[in-house]
């Protein structure tokens, strides 16, 4: 009774990279078939645009602020 438990165990383990690597697979095949286009080599996601502050009260010994835009 033991010894078939402890193989059940052993074949549910070996195979969890065997299904991992089986979902991996028909990702990229699903996105392959879908035909959308890649992103284009320039394009860059989304990100933080930070610009001076048009405030004139800082002293000149401090360095400029910056204000969140996005």
């Amino acid at each position: 009774m033991l010894q078939g438990s402890v193989t059940v165990i052993a074949v549910a383990v070996l195979l969890l990279p065997v299904l991992a690597l089986l979902l991996y697979g028909m990702d990229r095949i699903e996105d392959w078939l879908s035909g959308r286009p890649g992103v284009a080599r320039h394009a860059r996601g989304r990100h933080l645009r930070l610009v001076h502050s048009t405030s004139r009260s800082q002293g000149a010994d401090r360095p400029p602020r910056y204000r969140d835009v996005a």
